[in-house]
């Protein structure tokens, strides 16, 4: 099973999900409980509760993480900070990598705000760019 197989599978299975999932590509650094070394990953989705990461890294499922996502705000780098657990863990093959389905066990209240504001302008759609029909017509018709 590739990730767009496991995609397809997470969208199928939304509507029994309390919280809905953003699409999002952001890189994250994580520490393990066992080693502190920062390692890299990128969240492939969010919730409210949890994210869909993928790795690179071998980790057994109910390994607690200490996560910063950077994200860009405006015109500079923010990041949120959580504490998970891998919850479930699927191998990608085809990639050479891991995906694991994380669940917050902690995070402060200042970096939900973050949180949520990340998925609100992120689940919506964007807006087209203004498009200046007049000049365009005028172009098309000469030919």
């Amino acid at each position: 099973m590739d990730l767009k197989d496991i995609l397809k599978s997470i969208i199928a299975s939304e509507d029994r999900r309390k919280y809905a999932r953003v699409l999002l590509d952001l890189p994250l650094e994580y520490r393990t409980q066992y080693n502190p070394r920062i390692r890299g990953a990128v969240v492939i989705d969010a919730s409210e509760i949890g994210f869909l990461i993928h790795s690179i890294d071998n980790m057994l499922v109910g390994t607690q993480l200490k996560i910063v996502v950077l994200y860009p705000s405006e015109y500079s780098l923010a990041n949120l900070k959580v504490l998970a657990r891998i919850v479930w863990k699927k191998i990608d093959k085809s990639e050479k990598r891991y995906l694991y389905g994380l669940k917050f066990n902690e995070i402060l209240a200042e970096d939900d705000c973050k949180l949520r504001e990340l998925l609100r302008s992120n689940s919506q759609p964007s807006l087209p760019m203004p498009t200046r029909p007049n000049v365009e017509k005028k172009r098309f018709e000469r030919f």
